[in-house]
């Protein structure tokens, strides 16, 4: 099986070759290359055979944005893993809309940085557990305001339990934790939860967030 051939872009060199350690006695993972100037990555990248690319960044500006968008459109095959210090709600999902596929933050740890890669590299998308929780928050609170429109249907099928549920999943409780808050048992919650992914016709939390940003469901 060939390796997973890596891109890594942040405009500090030791932050490279940081991230590049990381991942240096990973067997199915190469660093191939270590960019710190954004004007030559597509460039770069395009002639590298690249699977992933990590953007660490430090401040999202439009010019970032508009970097993820052009690799999407020209290089639709690569996937964008973006870490970054900061991950308020806005910076989430403006890149997630540019077509980035993953997002890490400031408490992401070596096993976790692996596991995204593998999970790009599926096919998949991939947010850190606190990135997850933050995207769920605000698509909880967003379907109990009154600004659906659309999609209104879909989440009116949704029963006042159930709404709870994810509530309460949204703010990290563990099923065991639900269980107990609502006094029912662990099945009960987890069958809450496939009931709920039904309704919507989802796989996954991942899903449910995309599905939420791309209905508008989430404003920005």
């Amino acid at each position: 099986m060939s390796k997973i051939s890596v891109a890594i872009l942040d405009e500090h060199k030791i932050v490279l070759e940081g991230i590049s350690e990381l991942l240096n006695d990973v067997e199915d993972i190469e660093v191939k290359l270590k960019i710190s100037d954004k004007g030559t990555l597509i460039h770069d990248i395009k002639i590298s055979g690249i699977h992933i690319l990590i953007l660490n960044i430090h401040n999202l500006t439009n010019e970032v944005l508009d970097l993820i968008r052009k690799i999407n459109i020209d290089l639709p095959k690569i996937h964008i893993l973006i870490l970054s210090v900061e991950s308020n709600e806005a910076l989430v999902f403006k890149t997630i809309k540019a077509g980035a596929k993953g997002f890490l933050a400031k408490d992401t740890n070596r096993n976790e940085l692996i596991e995204a890669i593998y999970t790009l590299r599926n096919g998949f998308d991939y947010y850190s557990k606190s990135i997850t929780n933050i995207l769920l928050n605000k698509y909880i609170i967003s379907i109990k305001s009154d600004k659906q429109t659309h999609q209104k249907n879909n989440l009116n099928s949704l029963s006042a339990r159930e709404l709870e549920i994810m509530e309460l999943w949204g703010n990290s409780y563990t099923n065991k934790e639900i269980a107990d808050k609502l006094f029912i048992s662990i099945r009960t919650v987890e069958s809450h939860k496939n009931h709920i992914m039904q309704k919507l016709n989802l796989r996954s939390i991942v899903d449910l967030v995309k599905y939420a940003i791309k209905n508008n469901i989430i404003e920005i």
